[in-house]
């Protein structure tokens, strides 16, 4: 039977990375690929027989090599902080791993939990991100600082799991604001080269809340809905508004204070 690594990339994830590591226990190893907490979270993987390895955080793409690195199986599944492995997923990546004539990549969809309820449009459902079972050697990230896109190392097409993990993004509102400024932070840096202004930012904005809440159904997932478009809309605009900003050259500096006049004489 062919070994199985699980590597999940965390950062002060304390309320989350228990939960995660429990859904992958039934790997043959598991490694938490952590950059300095400072909540508890190595020490909490550590208790629950995780392999904790420090990495600097340059970009989510050189933390993803690092993290394969790290894994000593021939066959890896990558689950985040956020995410939970289903006993269903569990036993389709399994059957691929000890099967003679499995692809070497898969791409593995996403059911996301948020304010209370299974979101089913908005782009979430069914959603996936970069393919997160694979075979050693077959696949590695490119060093984009967020949004990192893959790099196949296979002849072979990509296959897609037909159960789903749990997502769970976000805990209350907070994150998502924290989320979206982080991202569009890191986001900036990426496209910082092209012709931006202002009202670049606002109509990207505004496209990205349309895609998500007319084409890709977000009213129909209630309230919910309606806030992962703004989030969106959020992520987007100051994304390409910081990013103008370093293009400037500035961040918002203060003018100089006005020179001192002589009042006039009474």
């Amino acid at each position: 039977m062919s070994k199985i690594s699980v590597y999940i990339i965390a950062y002060n994830e304390a309320e989350k990375v228990a939960a995660t590591i429990e859904s992958a226990r039934w790997a043959d190893e598991v490694i938490v690929v952590d950059s300095w907490s400072t909540d508890g979270t190595p020490e909490i993987a550590t208790r629950l027989g995780a392999r904790v390895v420090q990495v600097e955080f340059k970009g989510f793409g050189d933390l993803r090599n690092q993290a394969i690195a790290a894994c000593t199986h021939e066959w890896i599944f990558s689950i985040d902080a956020d995410e939970r492995c289903t006993p269903e997923v569990e036993q389709e990546v399994r059957a691929i791993a000890d099967a003679p004539e499995s692809l070497d990549v898969y791409r593995v969809p996403r059911r996301n939990y948020f304010m209370g309820r299974w979101i089913r449009h908005s782009g979430w459902y069914p959603n996936f991100r970069q393919p997160q079972l694979f075979r050693k050697g077959r696949m590695s990230y490119d060093l984009k600082p967020v949004h990192e896109g893959y790099i196949l190392h296979s002849d072979k097409p990509i296959g897609t799991l037909r159960n789903a993990i749990w997502q769970f993004p976000f805990k209350n509102l907070s994150e998502v604001l924290h989320k979206a400024n982080r991202y569009s932070t890191l986001g900036a840096e990426k496209i910082r080269h092209k012709n931006i202004s202002m009202g670049t930012a606002l109509t990207h904005g505004l496209w990205s809340f349309v895609k998500h809440y007319i084409f890709k159904l977000g009213f129909l997932d209630g309230w919910a809905g309606f806030v992962i478009a703004l989030g969106n809309f959020e992520g987007t605009f100051y994304r390409y508004a910081k990013a103008l900003e370093i293009q400037k050259g500035h961040a918002w500096k203060m003018p100089a204070p006005p020179a001192a006049t002589t009042p006039p004489q009474p």
